[in-house]
């Protein structure tokens, strides 16, 4: 009360001084309020200035002398900066009345926008303690990958909407109910414009509930061109970085219409997958007669398969008193079959294969491009230029050994190829 006085006298010593430049008792007013609104602007920014340094000054202390996480979390969304906000509009609700005394029309515009000010300055001070609880929350093991910024969206959402009402009851005098009422009206255009957000808010809620998908996750979906970690979850879109760096950006609602390929499933397992095919010639395979077997001995990996399956070979043949004049008669070790055991072998003893998941080397249906030695196995490694590497070192020995079991490994002519072996053909003639 004090206070209001002290500024109604100080306004009216302003008003005389300017009535004793000479002015009329109407320019005096204009210039006074002027002069009283320039005054409590100057005052704002010092109340301001003086109260934001000094919350900043508190949390620094703070955060330096406890441990306490959270003042750090708010400092960095400017907690102290929106509360510091508050301060100036107490010097303005003291001052606009005083000042614009003789100008009642302004005077309720002026404080009908600090009101609108007011209620914008608690909705970030609200937000910005709600993005601080959210941070924390992200660090705890039982939060992380969850999709915390789609409830942040939401919170935003309702708190700009409690705002309007606000505003709207202060500014018209009338009831919140009495917006509602208008709201309903044009409730199915607010459907349609917030289309996107409601999909986006409800699957939100699915992908959460269902844990189809986590902040991290390496995600593959062709139809938006996305391979790669998402970054962000949100209310509308999630953020996915690519392998390339780039930024894919897909609706949250596709997570649940459209099918994609999570490969979290992979990461956990601790080893990928390779399934790769090499191709053999057909007409390379063959029966392999005893003389060679000694041979194929030499190769240690395969060395006592050998010797344990011609004994079972040999006892077969007998029993049923094979004619080994042919090789088709009786049973038989061929080239493909001991490369295949070659292959096996070499894989499972391989130092960058897991020994816990599934080791196989299988025959697939023959081609035009010849009989498919598919190795099915998974590497103990989840990082990308390790798995490469391991499985080029893998087929890089297999290729290499193919010729070893007199086997060829096909590979379609070129037309360079085609063009040397008529010109060969030709000289011959």
């Amino acid at each position: 009360m004090e206070l209001n006085n002290y500024l109604r006298d100080f306004s009216r010593a302003s008003l005389h001084l300017f009535k004793s430049l000479g002015l009329s008792a109407n320019a005096a007013a204009i210039f006074n309020a002027l002069f009283l609104l320039i005054l409590a602007v100057t005052a704002t920014y010092i109340v301001y200035y003086v109260v934001w340094r000094i919350l900043r000054l508190i949390f620094i202390q703070t955060i330096r002398k406890t441990d306490v996480k959270i003042f750090e979390t708010l400092l960095v969304h400017k907690a102290p900066h929106y509360v510091s906000l508050i301060a100036p509009l107490v010097v303005l609700y003291l001052t606009i009345p005083i000042a614009f005394h003789d100008y009642p029309q302004l005077n309720k515009l002026l404080l009908g926008l600090c009101d609108i000010y007011l209620v914008m300055v608690v909705v970030w001070v609200i937000m910005s303690a709600i993005k601080a609880g959210a941070d924390l929350l992200k660090e705890k093991p039982g939060f992380k990958g969850k999709p915390i910024d789609s409830y942040l969206q939401v919170i935003r959402i309702l708190l700009y909407l409690f705002g309007t009402v606000v505003l709207f009851s202060n500014l018209t005098g009338k009831s919140p109910i009495a917006f509602f009422t208008a709201m309903g009206a044009i409730s199915a255009v607010l459907l349609l414009m917030f289309k996107d957000t409601i999909m986006g808010f409800v699957a939100s809620i699915q992908v959460t509930t269902n844990d189809i998908v986590r902040i991290g996750d390496w995600i593959t979906m062709p139809k938006y061109g996305a391979d790669g970690d998402i970054l962000e979850i949100n209310l509308t879109t999630v953020k996915v970085q690519n392998f390339d760096k780039t930024i894919t950006t897909i609706p949250t609602y596709a997570l649940i219409s459209d099918s994609f390929q999570n490969w979290r499933g992979m990461r956990q397992s601790g080893g990928r997958r390779i399934k790769r095919a090499i191709n053999i010639k057909q007409s390379s395979i063959r029966f392999l007669k005893e003389a060679e077997l000694a041979e194929f001995e030499k190769i240690q990996v395969i060395s006592s398969y050998i010797q344990h399956r011609q004994k079972d070979i040999e006892k077969h043949n007998n029993r049923v008193n094979a004619d080994k004049s042919l090789l088709i008669n009786g049973r038989n070790l061929t080239n493909a079959g001991l490369f295949r055991k070659y292959i096996d072998s070499y894989i499972s003893n391989h130092s960058g294969t897991n020994k816990r998941m599934n080791i196989m080397v299988r025959q697939l249906a023959p081609t035009a491009q010849g009989l498919p030695l598919e190795i099915y196995v998974f590497a103990n490694t989840i990082v990308w230029a390790e798995y490469e590497h391991i499985m080029a070192d893998i087929f890089d020995h297999l290729i290499a050994a193919a010729p070893y079991f007199g086997l060829q490994i096909y590979e379609a002519e070129g037309a360079g190829d085609v063009k040397q072996l008529e010109m060969l053909n030709l000289s011959k003639l």
